[in-house]
Protein backbone atom coordinates (compact mmCIF):
# COMPACT_ATOMS: atom_id res chain seq x y z
CA UNK A 1 0.00 0.00 0.00
CA UNK A 2 2.75 2.46 0.97
CA UNK A 3 4.69 1.75 -2.26
CA UNK A 4 1.53 2.31 -4.29
CA UNK A 5 0.89 5.66 -2.58
CA UNK A 6 4.49 6.78 -3.18
CA UNK A 7 4.24 5.80 -6.87
CA UNK A 8 1.03 7.78 -7.26
CA UNK A 9 2.61 10.83 -5.63
CA UNK A 10 5.62 10.60 -7.95
CA UNK A 11 3.34 10.33 -10.98
CA UNK A 12 1.34 13.34 -9.74
CA UNK A 13 4.40 15.61 -9.68
CA UNK A 14 4.88 15.84 -13.50
CA UNK A 15 1.09 15.96 -13.93
CA UNK A 16 0.73 19.04 -11.72
CA UNK A 17 3.85 20.58 -13.27
CA UNK A 18 2.33 20.14 -16.75
CA UNK A 19 -0.91 21.80 -15.63
CA UNK A 20 1.05 24.73 -14.18
CA UNK A 21 3.06 25.10 -17.40
CA UNK A 22 -0.12 25.20 -19.50
CA UNK A 23 -1.63 27.73 -17.10
CA UNK A 24 1.50 29.88 -17.35
CA UNK A 25 1.32 30.16 -21.15
CA UNK A 26 -2.47 30.40 -21.39
CA UNK A 27 -2.65 33.30 -18.92
CA UNK A 28 0.01 35.22 -20.82
CA UNK A 29 -1.59 34.58 -24.18
CA UNK A 30 -4.90 35.97 -22.92
CA UNK A 31 -5.59 39.63 -23.76
CA UNK A 32 -4.94 42.21 -21.07
CA UNK A 33 -2.01 43.70 -19.20
CA UNK A 34 -1.48 43.36 -15.42
CA UNK A 35 0.37 46.68 -15.37
CA UNK A 36 -2.81 48.43 -16.55
CA UNK A 37 -4.03 48.37 -12.93
CA UNK A 38 -1.26 50.76 -11.98
CA UNK A 39 -0.95 52.83 -15.15
CA UNK A 40 -3.28 55.81 -14.96
CA UNK A 41 -4.14 58.07 -17.91
CA UNK A 42 -1.43 60.66 -18.45
CA UNK A 43 1.26 58.72 -16.60
CA UNK A 44 4.81 59.10 -17.87
CA UNK A 45 5.88 56.39 -20.36
CA UNK A 46 9.05 55.90 -18.31
CA UNK A 47 7.05 55.16 -15.16
CA UNK A 48 4.85 52.72 -17.07
CA UNK A 49 7.96 50.99 -18.39
CA UNK A 50 9.39 50.74 -14.86
CA UNK A 51 6.17 49.13 -13.63
CA UNK A 52 6.27 46.53 -16.41
CA UNK A 53 9.96 45.87 -15.72
CA UNK A 54 9.24 45.43 -12.01
CA UNK A 55 6.72 42.70 -12.82
CA UNK A 56 9.07 41.13 -15.38
CA UNK A 57 6.59 41.70 -18.19
CA UNK A 58 9.15 43.23 -20.58
CA UNK A 59 11.10 39.99 -20.89
CA UNK A 60 10.40 37.63 -23.81
CA UNK A 61 7.97 34.83 -22.94
CA UNK A 62 10.66 32.08 -22.84
CA UNK A 63 12.73 34.20 -20.44
CA UNK A 64 9.70 34.78 -18.24
CA UNK A 65 9.06 31.03 -18.19
CA UNK A 66 12.65 30.18 -17.21
CA UNK A 67 12.59 32.73 -14.39
CA UNK A 68 9.20 31.48 -13.21
CA UNK A 69 10.38 27.86 -13.33
CA UNK A 70 13.47 28.67 -11.27
CA UNK A 71 11.37 30.38 -8.61
CA UNK A 72 8.77 27.59 -8.49
CA UNK A 73 11.44 24.93 -8.04
CA UNK A 74 12.52 26.88 -4.97
CA UNK A 75 8.94 26.99 -3.68
CA UNK A 76 8.46 30.67 -4.52
CA UNK A 77 5.29 31.37 -6.50
CA UNK A 78 5.86 35.10 -6.40
CA UNK A 79 3.85 38.05 -5.15
CA UNK A 80 0.37 39.10 -6.13
CA UNK A 81 0.15 41.91 -8.69
CA UNK A 82 -3.27 43.07 -7.54
CA UNK A 83 -2.90 42.75 -3.75
CA UNK A 84 -0.12 45.19 -2.90
CA UNK A 85 2.70 42.73 -3.65
CA UNK A 86 1.45 40.35 -0.94
CA UNK A 87 2.97 36.84 -1.22
CA UNK A 88 0.48 34.66 -3.08
CA UNK A 89 0.55 31.91 -0.47
CA UNK A 90 -0.42 34.45 2.19
CA UNK A 91 -3.47 35.32 0.09
CA UNK A 92 -4.29 31.65 -0.40
CA UNK A 93 -3.75 30.87 3.31
CA UNK A 94 -6.61 33.25 4.10
CA UNK A 95 -8.96 31.91 1.41
CA UNK A 96 -8.22 28.16 1.39
CA UNK A 97 -9.82 27.24 4.77
CA UNK A 98 -13.11 28.77 3.61
CA UNK A 99 -13.19 26.76 0.39
CA UNK A 100 -12.05 23.56 2.11
CA UNK A 101 -14.80 23.98 4.72
CA UNK A 102 -17.45 24.40 2.04
CA UNK A 103 -16.06 21.46 0.02
CA UNK A 104 -15.87 19.18 3.09
CA UNK A 105 -19.44 19.96 4.17
CA UNK A 106 -20.65 19.49 0.60
CA UNK A 107 -18.84 16.16 0.26
CA UNK A 108 -20.37 14.85 3.50
CA UNK A 109 -23.86 16.04 2.49
CA UNK A 110 -23.47 14.60 -1.02
CA UNK A 111 -22.68 11.09 0.12
CA UNK A 112 -24.89 11.04 3.22
CA UNK A 113 -28.08 12.04 1.42
CA UNK A 114 -27.14 10.37 -1.86
CA UNK A 115 -26.53 6.99 -0.23
CA UNK A 116 -29.67 7.16 1.92
CA UNK A 117 -31.88 8.15 -1.03
CA UNK A 118 -30.30 5.45 -3.22
CA UNK A 119 -30.92 2.76 -0.60
CA UNK A 120 -34.56 3.79 -0.15
CA UNK A 121 -35.14 3.82 -3.92
CA UNK A 122 -33.58 0.38 -4.35
CA UNK A 123 -35.42 -1.23 -1.44
CA UNK A 124 -38.73 0.29 -2.58
CA UNK A 125 -38.12 -0.38 -6.27
CA UNK A 126 -40.96 0.59 -8.64
CA UNK A 127 -43.04 2.03 -5.79
CA UNK A 128 -44.46 5.57 -5.81
CA UNK A 129 -41.65 6.66 -3.47
CA UNK A 130 -39.03 5.26 -5.86
CA UNK A 131 -40.56 7.07 -8.83
CA UNK A 132 -40.91 10.30 -6.86
CA UNK A 133 -37.28 10.21 -5.72
CA UNK A 134 -36.11 9.34 -9.25
CA UNK A 135 -37.98 12.21 -10.91
CA UNK A 136 -36.99 14.68 -8.18
CA UNK A 137 -33.36 13.58 -8.35
CA UNK A 138 -33.31 13.98 -12.13
CA UNK A 139 -34.86 17.45 -11.78
CA UNK A 140 -32.19 18.66 -9.36
CA UNK A 141 -29.37 16.86 -11.21
CA UNK A 142 -30.25 18.79 -14.39
CA UNK A 143 -30.49 22.17 -12.64
CA UNK A 144 -27.62 24.68 -13.11
CA UNK A 145 -26.08 25.47 -9.74
CA UNK A 146 -25.86 29.25 -10.27
CA UNK A 147 -29.57 29.41 -11.17
CA UNK A 148 -30.51 27.23 -8.21
CA UNK A 149 -28.43 29.47 -5.93
CA UNK A 150 -30.28 32.58 -7.12
CA UNK A 151 -33.66 30.87 -6.64
CA UNK A 152 -32.69 29.81 -3.10
CA UNK A 153 -31.65 33.38 -2.27
CA UNK A 154 -34.92 34.78 -3.62
CA UNK A 155 -37.01 32.19 -1.78
CA UNK A 156 -35.25 31.72 1.57
CA UNK A 157 -33.38 35.02 2.00
CA UNK A 158 -35.74 37.58 0.46
CA UNK A 159 -39.33 36.27 0.34
CA UNK A 160 -39.02 34.16 3.48
CA UNK A 161 -35.93 35.55 5.26
CA UNK A 162 -34.84 32.42 7.09
CA UNK A 163 -31.17 32.45 6.06
CA UNK A 164 -28.68 35.20 5.19
CA UNK A 165 -28.05 35.90 1.51
CA UNK A 166 -24.33 36.65 1.64
CA UNK A 167 -21.23 36.74 3.78
CA UNK A 168 -19.70 34.19 6.12
CA UNK A 169 -20.83 35.87 9.35
CA UNK A 170 -22.90 38.74 10.62
CA UNK A 171 -21.08 42.00 11.24
CA UNK A 172 -19.72 41.90 14.78
CA UNK A 173 -20.14 38.12 15.07
CA UNK A 174 -16.88 37.97 17.04
CA UNK A 175 -18.79 39.31 20.03
CA UNK A 176 -21.11 36.27 20.02
CA UNK A 177 -18.49 34.05 21.67
CA UNK A 178 -16.99 30.93 20.15
CA UNK A 179 -20.19 28.85 20.08
CA UNK A 180 -22.27 31.75 18.79
CA UNK A 181 -19.68 32.55 16.13
CA UNK A 182 -19.63 28.92 14.90
CA UNK A 183 -23.44 28.68 14.85
CA UNK A 184 -23.63 31.96 12.92
CA UNK A 185 -21.09 30.62 10.41
CA UNK A 186 -23.10 27.40 9.97
CA UNK A 187 -26.29 29.42 9.49
CA UNK A 188 -24.61 31.40 6.71
CA UNK A 189 -23.43 28.20 5.00
CA UNK A 190 -26.83 26.45 4.90
CA UNK A 191 -27.94 27.77 1.49
CA UNK A 192 -24.52 27.53 -0.25
CA UNK A 193 -23.87 23.98 0.93
CA UNK A 194 -27.44 22.97 0.02
CA UNK A 195 -26.99 24.37 -3.49
CA UNK A 196 -23.70 22.52 -3.99
CA UNK A 197 -24.81 19.22 -2.44
CA UNK A 198 -28.26 18.76 -3.99
CA UNK A 199 -26.90 18.23 -7.49
CA UNK A 200 -24.18 15.81 -6.33
CA UNK A 201 -26.49 13.88 -3.99
CA UNK A 202 -28.95 13.32 -6.84
CA UNK A 203 -26.21 11.82 -9.03
CA UNK A 204 -24.82 9.63 -6.23
CA UNK A 205 -28.34 8.38 -5.42
CA UNK A 206 -28.66 7.05 -8.97
CA UNK A 207 -25.35 5.18 -8.67
CA UNK A 208 -26.28 3.72 -5.28
CA UNK A 209 -29.72 2.65 -6.48
CA UNK A 210 -28.33 0.81 -9.51
CA UNK A 211 -25.56 -0.81 -7.49
CA UNK A 212 -27.92 -1.84 -4.69
CA UNK A 213 -30.40 -3.39 -7.13
CA UNK A 214 -27.59 -5.50 -8.56
CA UNK A 215 -26.29 -6.58 -5.15
CA UNK A 216 -29.61 -7.49 -3.48
CA UNK A 217 -30.28 -10.01 -6.27
CA UNK A 218 -27.12 -11.96 -5.42
CA UNK A 219 -27.28 -15.45 -3.90
CA UNK A 220 -25.57 -14.49 -0.64
CA UNK A 221 -28.28 -11.88 0.02
CA UNK A 222 -30.98 -14.52 -0.45
CA UNK A 223 -29.00 -16.81 1.86
CA UNK A 224 -28.80 -14.09 4.52
CA UNK A 225 -32.56 -13.60 4.34
CA UNK A 226 -33.16 -17.35 4.43
CA UNK A 227 -31.18 -17.47 7.69
CA UNK A 228 -33.77 -15.16 9.20
CA UNK A 229 -31.54 -12.14 9.57
CA UNK A 230 -33.40 -8.82 10.07
CA UNK A 231 -33.90 -6.85 6.85
CA UNK A 232 -31.91 -3.88 8.11
CA UNK A 233 -28.93 -6.17 8.83
CA UNK A 234 -29.19 -7.69 5.35
CA UNK A 235 -29.35 -4.27 3.68
CA UNK A 236 -26.85 -2.27 5.70
CA UNK A 237 -24.33 -4.95 6.70
CA UNK A 238 -24.28 -7.33 3.75
CA UNK A 239 -25.64 -5.47 0.71
CA UNK A 240 -24.53 -1.88 1.29
CA UNK A 241 -20.81 -2.59 1.73
CA UNK A 242 -20.58 -4.29 -1.65
CA UNK A 243 -22.90 -1.76 -3.30
CA UNK A 244 -20.62 1.08 -2.21
CA UNK A 245 -17.62 -0.18 -4.20
CA UNK A 246 -18.36 1.81 -7.38
CA UNK A 247 -19.57 4.75 -5.29
CA UNK A 248 -16.25 5.10 -3.44
CA UNK A 249 -14.50 5.98 -6.69
CA UNK A 250 -16.88 8.91 -7.09
CA UNK A 251 -15.43 10.53 -3.98
CA UNK A 252 -12.23 11.57 -5.71
CA UNK A 253 -13.83 12.42 -9.05
CA UNK A 254 -16.45 14.61 -7.36
CA UNK A 255 -13.80 16.99 -5.96
CA UNK A 256 -13.22 18.85 -9.26
CA UNK A 257 -16.96 19.47 -9.58
CA UNK A 258 -17.20 20.66 -5.96
CA UNK A 259 -14.31 23.08 -6.40
CA UNK A 260 -15.65 24.39 -9.72
CA UNK A 261 -19.09 24.79 -8.15
CA UNK A 262 -17.54 26.57 -5.19
CA UNK A 263 -16.14 29.15 -7.60
CA UNK A 264 -19.64 30.26 -8.63
CA UNK A 265 -21.06 29.90 -5.13
CA UNK A 266 -18.35 32.04 -3.55
CA UNK A 267 -18.95 34.79 -6.10
CA UNK A 268 -22.73 34.68 -5.71
CA UNK A 269 -22.64 34.62 -1.89
CA UNK A 270 -19.63 36.98 -1.57
CA UNK A 271 -17.41 34.46 0.23
CA UNK A 272 -13.69 35.35 0.29
CA UNK A 273 -12.63 31.82 -0.66
CA UNK A 274 -10.44 30.33 -3.37
CA UNK A 275 -13.13 30.71 -6.02
CA UNK A 276 -13.61 34.42 -5.36
CA UNK A 277 -9.85 34.98 -5.20
CA UNK A 278 -9.40 33.14 -8.52
CA UNK A 279 -12.09 35.16 -10.27
CA UNK A 280 -10.63 38.45 -9.00
CA UNK A 281 -7.13 37.32 -10.05
CA UNK A 282 -8.33 36.45 -13.57
CA UNK A 283 -9.99 39.85 -14.05
CA UNK A 284 -6.86 41.58 -12.70
CA UNK A 285 -4.52 39.43 -14.86
CA UNK A 286 -2.72 38.51 -11.62
CA UNK A 287 -0.52 35.78 -13.11
CA UNK A 288 1.25 34.59 -9.91
CA UNK A 289 -2.03 34.28 -8.00
CA UNK A 290 -3.76 32.43 -10.85
CA UNK A 291 -0.92 29.89 -11.10
CA UNK A 292 -0.72 29.41 -7.32
CA UNK A 293 -4.50 28.81 -7.15
CA UNK A 294 -4.17 26.28 -9.96
CA UNK A 295 -1.38 24.52 -8.06
CA UNK A 296 -3.43 24.26 -4.84
CA UNK A 297 -6.60 23.13 -6.62
CA UNK A 298 -4.73 20.57 -8.75
CA UNK A 299 -2.94 19.16 -5.70
CA UNK A 300 -6.21 18.78 -3.78
CA UNK A 301 -7.84 17.01 -6.73
CA UNK A 302 -4.91 14.60 -7.13
CA UNK A 303 -5.01 13.94 -3.39
CA UNK A 304 -8.75 13.27 -3.58
CA UNK A 305 -8.30 10.72 -6.36
CA UNK A 306 -5.54 9.01 -4.38
CA UNK A 307 -7.75 8.81 -1.28
CA UNK A 308 -10.56 7.31 -3.41
CA UNK A 309 -8.24 4.59 -4.73
CA UNK A 310 -7.01 3.74 -1.23
CA UNK A 311 -10.56 3.64 0.13
CA UNK A 312 -11.52 1.30 -2.70
CA UNK A 313 -8.94 -1.18 -1.45
CA UNK A 314 -10.06 -0.73 2.15
CA UNK A 315 -13.72 -1.39 1.32
CA UNK A 316 -12.91 -4.42 -0.84
CA UNK A 317 -9.86 -6.37 0.45
CA UNK A 318 -9.83 -8.34 -2.81
CA UNK A 319 -8.50 -5.26 -4.59
CA UNK A 320 -4.73 -5.25 -4.78
CA UNK A 321 -3.17 -1.86 -5.40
Amino acid sequence: MLIYILKRILIAVPLIFGVLTLTFFITRLAPGDPAALFIQPGISPNVAEQIRAQFGLNDPLPVQYVKWLGNVLQGDFGRSFSRAQQPVFDVIAEALPITVTIAALTLVANFTFGILIGIVSAVRQNSFLDRFLTVTGLFFYSMPEFWFALMMIILFALKFPLFPASGLNEIGAESFGFVGFVMDRIWHLVIPVTVLSVNGAAGIARYVRGSMLEVIRQDYIRTARAKGLPENVVIFKHALRNALLPVVTLMGSSLPFIFSGALFIEVIFAFPGMGRVTVDAIFARDYPLIIANTFISGSLIVLGNLVADVLYAVVDPRIKL
